[in-house]
């Protein structure tokens, strides 16, 4: 019973403070929320990431002469955010969006060739969704970009066990650091809230409902509570004899 009443008191605590972690997309918010989705948004490359390269006229140039006997087209950015290619060698891209990867490139080649044409393309820019739907996975973005309710459709829509209410959607901003906000699609404004844009590397979370979150977790918590039961009992032992 004590380890229940301490896993009630943690969870308060942690409720309370998420509270100002996250934004709720409420009716007061929603026309700010409109306003950022139509912000223009260029995808920035990063390393690990699997781009084309395209010298027209000078095919043996690019990642096709590359990958001519690979079935998987591209070539990954290596850690240090560079790439190799023939006649330019190491080139960092990493940072750059594809416009400015693009000209980077152009001047590269430009040093061997005259007026080279280069196309550049990230092959692998994916958003992720998670949690209570029917097909969770990694999603391709073509365009860049697709709305929620569109993403959340790829995803087979919600399941029964869903919080609705609760859709947390995690946006990498570089640095280690991720913005968190919380979309509530039974508002009577959802569906403008639903249209928040979804970008490559971000992640959806689909919250079970109070429920079936009791029912999965129960057990699951238990060694939970009971390590931070051991580790605070010597801190109340303290507290009490002090008192």
């Amino acid at each position: 019973m004590k380890k229940f009443l301490l896993f009630i008191s943690i969870l308060a605590i942690t409720g309370c403070t998420s509270k100002e972690e996250f934004i709720l997309f409420n009716k007061a918010s929603s026309q700010k929320n409109i306003e950022l989705n139509n912000i223009q948004f260029e995808y920035k490359i990063r390393p690990h990431d699997r781009v084309s390269v395209t010298v027209y006229k000078h095919p043996e140039l690019g990642t096709a002469g590359i990958n001519s006997l690979q079935e998987e087209r591209g070539i990954l950015v290596n850690s240090h955010g560079d790439v190799r290619l023939p006649l330019i060698r190491k080139i960092h891209l990493a940072g750059l969006t594809q416009t400015e990867a693009e000209v980077a490139l152009i001047n590269a080649f430009a040093t061997y060739l005259k007026e080279p044409d280069v196309q550049m393309e990230v092959l692998d820019k994916k958003a992720y969704v998670i949690g209570e739907v029917k097909n969770p996975g990694e999603f391709k973005l073509v365009n860049e970009q697709i709305t929620l309710l569109q993403l959340l459709a790829k995803a087979g829509d919600l399941t029964n066990a869903a919080n609705r209410q609760s859709i947390l959607i995690m946006k990498p901003m570089g640095e280690n650091r991720v913005k968190t906000r919380i979309i509530n699609l039974t508002d009577v404004n959802s569906l403008r809230t639903a249209n928040l844009m979804i970008r490559p590397n971000d992640i959806v979370y689909v919250t079970p409902n109070n429920i079936r979150a009791f029912n999965n977790n129960i057990d699951e918590i238990s060694p939970i509570v009971n390590l931070i039961s051991n580790a605070l009992t010597p801190f109340l032992t303290i507290k009490l004899l002090t008192d």
